[in-house]
């Protein structure tokens, strides 16, 4: 099985920056909208100097932060030239599980919460930034195995963005908004694994094709 792609930029951050983002996440965990680059600093143990020299401004390590959570939900790349309907499932179920997981920690909880809690508000622009590096920067990374599982002709959309919404949306259902208002899903290892195959399974009905033997 081939490796799973990150998004763009996690494969240069080294182990000591991932700890910083992680540091980063857990703070805003804890104390939500107040995350600054001195209390960040102080929990990493590191100075503000290496964080500016690392990831800019506040902005700039908040971005970095998105990116790293994101990175989480990993796509497993199909082969262009030889793609056939169990590697194209097993990449969308991939895809759905790690997407799941990553949504239901509290650490995308906290920041989808401050995230929300912006949006309009004339802050900082994080509710631009988790569209811009999860959202959008998924779909980027997805519907590369959507356009080869069309081009293999298991799949028939019209148009990627389309077809990635109803994905997402299948695998996302109601889940999302359970969360960010404090109810519990049920969200386990078995759940999370039934709703990838679920997800899946509905996908390929509404865009699949049936060949012929």
């Amino acid at each position: 099985m081939q490796q799973a792609e990150n998004s763009e930029g996690n494969q240069a951050l080294t182990p000591r920056q991932r700890a910083v983002l992680d540091a980063a996440l857990r703070l805003l965990v804890e104390e939500g909208d107040h995350l600054t680059m001195n209390a960040v600093a102080r929990r990493a143990s590191c100075s503000k100097e290496t964080l500016y020299k690392w990831f800019g401004d506040r902005d700039g390590l908040l971005t970095a932060t998105v990116r790293w959570q994101a990175s989480k939900v990993r796509v497993v790349p199909v082969d262009p030239g030889n793609v056939d309907l169990v590697s194209l499932t097993e990449s969308l179920e991939g895809y759905a599980r790690d997407w799941l997981k990553v949504i239901a920690s509290d650490t995308s909880i906290a920041l989808n919460r401050v995230a929300v809690s912006h949006a309009g508000s004339g802050k900082d622009g994080l509710g631009a930034m988790v569209l811009e590096n999860g959202r959008f920067a998924l779909a980027t990374r997805l519907k590369p195995v959507l356009d080869a599982g069309k081009r293999a002709g298991y799949l028939a959309f019209e148009d990627a963005e389309t077809a990635f919404r109803t994905f997402f949306g299948l695998v996302g259902r109601d889940v999302q908004i359970r969360l960010l208002l404090g109810d519990w899903p049920g969200l386990t290892e078995a759940a999370i694994a039934e709703d990838a195959a679920r997800a899946t399974r509905q996908f390929l009905t509404l865009y699949g094709v049936r060949k012929e033997p």
